[in-house]
């Protein structure tokens, strides 16, 4: 079995990652950190070439990204040769488009055929991909949730899973009763926490709230997780100690 890997969701840094200098120097607190890889998310326009030069330079690889999903559509040669250049294994699509979720049901069963295409395709190039979900997929139509219905009516050959553990406690789901539906089929999972801040529900670094952690990581490792990507949309300190706190947790978890 390989050993699980501790990345680090650039979206957390998205505001120091929008130039290539700003881009390099956040790589390089990163790995200081002790993190060994990075989820390819809300930077700026960077090259992929350079992209692919300051993660090289710094000892990180790339282990999955999020695409717009329009971009799958209709740029997928590009897509699949950025992810060759930086020899990263998997795909994935960080939200559904609001036409579909406005769309009730038949826009959820209509997405689960178009990503199981797009996965085809993406896995006849070598790659996996995968769906990233928030909260408002637990919508319910009947006895399904918006989600049972994406994995339900997806063919879970080609469309894969990137469980957040926030959103889905944010849902009223389990998080780890959900990474075990998804054994097999979850390369990648996000790790945030939450707290209850002035009585709402809020984003902490992991270890620092209130999710059952060590439940969470045995589903995951039960599940096959190989990439543990460490993410936190909106932090409550400096997003780069968040990264590290939720890292130096993680590892006294276990994880290293």
């Amino acid at each position: 079995m390989q050993q699980p890997v501790l990345a680090a969701q650039l979206y957390t840094l998205r505001d120091h990652t929008q130039t290539l200098s700003d881009f390099a120097i956040s790589m390089r607190k990163v790995r200081q950190m002790g993190y060994t890889s990075v989820q390819v998310s809300g930077i700026g326009p960077i090259s992929p070439a350079d992209v692919k030069a300051v993660v090289a330079e710094n000892g990180l690889s790339v282990c999955i990204t999020h695409i717009g999903y329009d971009r799958l559509l209709k740029d997928l040669p590009a897509v699949i040769a950025e992810h060759r250049l930086w020899n990263c294994p998997n795909v994935a699509v960080g939200s559904l488009p609001g036409s579909y979720r406005d769309a009730g049901e038949e826009g959820y069963r209509r997405f689960a055929v178009e990503a199981s295409e797009i996965g085809r395709r993406l896995s006849d190039a070598g790659l996996t991909f995968s769906y990233h979900n928030h909260s408002f997929e637990f919508v319910r139509f009947g006895k399904r949730t918006a989600l049972d219905v994406i994995y339900g009516e997806s063919d879970p050959r080609y469309l894969q899973a990137e469980i957040d553990t926030y959103w889905v406690q944010h849902g009223g789901g389990d998080p780890a009763l959900w990474i075990r539906k998804m054994k097999g089929r979850m390369p990648v999972a996000h790790l945030k926490d939450m707290v209850i801040i002035n009585g709402q529900q809020a984003m902490a670094e992991v270890g620092e709230g209130n999710l059952n952690w060590p439940e969470i990581l045995s589903a995951c490792s039960d599940a096959g997780v190989r990439w543990y990507a460490v993410e936190q949309d909106i932090c409550q300190r400096d997003p780069f100690e968040s990264l590290a706190i939720s890292y130096n947790n993680l590892h006294a978890m276990g994880l290293n």
